[in-house]
């Protein structure tokens, strides 16, 4: 469990831990006023950088680092592994703190937000991060629903949300947002939902992509939002321009508007090869889907492809993926999600000049260059029998929403 990334989840831990009243903000410095006369007392949450004596080095998860001053009367504690009872915590010295704890500091802090006087430590054990990080995952998967914003009514804080399949339906579905509701939005050149900030309703735009955990109607069409995050992700359709491997970068030239696109790769970038049989396939269904004819699961599979019901095989990743039939597709597009997430992945130097990408983006492509989230190659017959059908939002991002889209 990488710790630095899990920060966010803290969020939840702490709202588990009332005794010592954690703040709601994470990735930042909170200051609670006091009365006049008295120290401002800020709380920060995040990890520890650097140790050098009684001075500590915060990185929290977004911001500027905070230096942390351990006072002589300072408490600190470490909860134990898998409780979030502060009662439970234990003492701790000062020398067992270590670079990579995440730790919540409490103390008078300065101004600008940069420094803390800490009188309280709290240390949160990796196995708690990890316990909540998963609990929080697992109701992302349970709980969640993901689509693109086609209608905002923040007056009502209703939001409309598309919810595409593979056949072409689309679903709409209103997710109802509160006062109570979290709300956050992916930055502008990250997919990371670890590095999504605080956000209002007025920021939620038409196209954006959605992702909310909470409450569905009976009927589905209603859903209750406990937390939603959202975030722009330009979809782009095109070839391979250039590939420079060692600056981890790619131009693709953009189909539509035939402009070049200069997109960076990092670690998190997923980057699949579409088997021809599998991208086949989906090129049979999609097109059979723009011209009206009725997909079931009969129709699924290409002369190509294996009898109707059986499994794609090996090259599909041992998923049914299209061949398993309707039920495969249904709202949310989670089997078609399944099957490309699913494919095998490729290497950035093993892509060549003219291949045709599918690619998902983040929002700073629009600007002065993105990143790329999701990369499929070997998508030609896809675009050829449908162009702009294969769009691949809503997907998962990573980190805590990463439930499947469709669940029903």
């Amino acid at each position: 469990m990488n710790v630095r990334k899990s920060v966010l989840s803290l969020t939840r831990l702490f709202a588990l831990i009332t005794a010592v009243g954690f703040p709601s903000a994470v990735g930042r410095t909170s200051a609670i006023p006091q009365a006049a006369g008295q120290s401002t007392i800020a709380k920060s949450i995040g990890t520890i950088k650097s140790i050098n004596g009684n001075a500590l080095t915060l990185t929290p998860t977004s911001g500027p680092e905070v230096a942390v001053a351990v006072q002589p009367n300072a408490r600190i504690l470490r909860l134990q592994p898998g409780s979030t009872d502060v009662k439970t915590a234990t003492p701790l010295a000062l020398q067992d703190l270590q670079v990579g704890d995440t730790i919540r500091a409490r103390g008078p802090g300065s101004d600008d937000g940069k420094s803390i006087q800490a009188l309280e430590i709290i240390v949160i054990t990796r196995s708690a991060v990890a316990a909540v990080s998963d609990q929080i995952r697992q109701d992302w998967q349970k709980r969640g629903i993901g689509g693109l914003v086609s209608a905002v009514d923040a007056s009502t804080g209703a939001v409309t949300i598309s919810i595409p399949s593979l056949v072409g339906d689309r679903k709409l579905v209103t997710v109802h947002i509160s006062s109570s509701t979290v709300i956050r939005r992916y930055a502008p050149d990250s997919a990371s939902f670890e590095a999504a900030q605080p956000s209002t309703l007025q920021a939620i735009h038409v196209n954006d992509q959605l992702r909310a955990r909470g409450d569905r109607s009976p009927d589905g069409n209603d859903f209750t939002a406990a937390e939603i995050v959202t975030g722009t992700f330009p979809y782009v359709e095109g070839t391979v321009k250039s590939v420079d491997a060692s600056a981890n970068t790619i131009t693709v030239q953009d189909v539509l508007s035939k402009k070049s696109v200069l997109l960076k790769v990092t670690s998190d970038s997923q980057l699949h090869q579409i088997p021809a049989d599998m991208a086949q396939r989906m090129a049979f269904i999609l097109k059979r889907a723009k011209q009206g004819g009725a997909v079931d699961a009969s129709a699924s599979a290409s002369p190509r492809s294996n009898p109707p019901g059986g499994q794609t095989g090996a090259a599909t990743g041992g998923q049914s993926g299209v061949s398993g039939g309707a039920g495969a597709m249904r709202p949310g597009g989670s089997g078609l999600q399944r099957m490309l997430d699913s494919a095998p992945t490729v290497k950035l130097a093993e892509l060549h000049k003219g291949d045709a990408l599918a690619i998902l983006a983040t929002e700073g492509m629009l600007t002065s260059g993105g990143t790329v989230v999701k990369l499929y190659s070997g998508v030609e017959p896809i675009l050829e029998a449908a162009p702009n059908a294969m769009t691949l939002a809503p997907w998962s991002l990573g980190g805590a929403p990463n439930g499947d889209t469709g669940n029903q």
